[in-house]
């Protein structure tokens, strides 16, 4: 993915989780009960930090950061569909078992940071 592509990521992401965090706390409070709320709003938060770890690697690969930057951006654009998108079906339909695919999710996370980390010490 080019460090555009990743930018571009990135702020749609932003974008996304700005407009789920409002229909979150001003649309779904009559439809859901408080614990798929929190699940929704656990979605929001990971999207979030998540979409500026992509602007940030993004911006890093302008800067002639390694390469492994794309697989980085790869994982963690993953881990948001897999872990926040899981967590707002759950809220929605309330089926647990897409729970399983939440932690998915969050290993993208976890392997996009710490390949994040290599790449700043290889520089």
């Amino acid at each position: 993915m080019t460090d555009r592509k990743l930018v571009f990521a990135g702020a749609i992401n932003m974008f996304i989780a700005v407009g789920a965090g409002a229909f979150g706390s001003h649309g779904l409070k009559q439809m859901l009960t408080p614990e798929m709320l929190t699940i929704w709003h656990t979605g929001v938060t990971y999207q979030m930090a998540h979409a500026l770890g992509l602007l940030l690697i993004g911006l890093l690969l302008r800067n002639g950061y390694a390469p492994m930057l794309k697989i980085a951006g790869w994982l963690m654009l993953a881990g948001i569909v897999l872990f926040s998108g899981s967590l707002y079906v759950l809220a929605f339909t309330g089926v647990k078992v897409l729970g399983a695919v939440t932690p998915i999710g969050g290993l993208g996370f976890l392997a996009a940071w710490a390949m994040l980390a290599i790449a700043a010490l290889k520089r």
